[in-house]
């Protein structure tokens, strides 16, 4: 479900840093983060996402949510933009 959210989507943000920078911008419609990432990589941008009230969904696998986004290494977020 929600990696055809990506591919659906007309702006991503890709990575963790990058995530948390667009969040505190407030553009952010909703947070991915893949299940597998170490937590301590994902944990800012999910803290971030929960104080600016902007739903976080969980995928499964890096992999899978890099190769939605369309690049060839895995993904631990990705922000969908409004």
């Amino acid at each position: 479900m929600s990696y055809e959210k990506v591919l659906q989507a007309r702006k991503t943000v890709i990575g963790t840093k990058q995530a948390v920078k667009v969040l505190k911008e407030g553009n952010v419609q909703e947070i991915l983060v893949a299940s597998d990432a170490e937590p301590r990589l994902t944990a800012k941008v999910v803290e971030e996402a929960l104080l600016m009230d902007v739903p976080v969904h969980y995928v499964d696998s890096m992999k899978k949510l890099g190769k939605a986004c369309g690049i060839e290494v895995g993904a631990a977020t990705v922000a969908i933009i409004r």
